[in-house]
């Protein structure tokens, strides 16, 4: 599967994990370079506090566009050191 924006590939990966409808990205397969942190913070019931990530191509920023879970719940551990995308990042296979 691959996550885009702007044209750009931010994330490339056989070895997805949906949960939620969300495919979750292994970090070493995500293009660092197009992250910025954020300081947006949001808590699942089941699986912990999400914290997020500016996505930014070509000097334009999509707000809070990536999230990942730093220390998920037990139940959630299989998103341990990945990323999801959103608002506008199209997700294919």
């Amino acid at each position: 599967m691959k996550a885009i924006w702007n044209d750009k590939i931010i994330a490339s990966s056989d070895d997805i994990e949906m949960v939620e409808g969300n495919a979750y990205f292994p970090e070493a397969d995500v293009n660092k370079e197009y992250l910025r942190p954020g300081d947006t913070h949001t808590t699942c019931p089941w699986k912990g506090i999400a914290s997020y990530y500016d996505v930014e191509v070509n000097g334009q920023i999509n707000k809070d566009a990536a999230w990942y879970y730093p220390n998920p719940s037990e139940k959630a551990k299989n998103i341990k050191n990945r990323i999801a995308f959103w608002n506008g990042v199209i997700i294919t296979k």
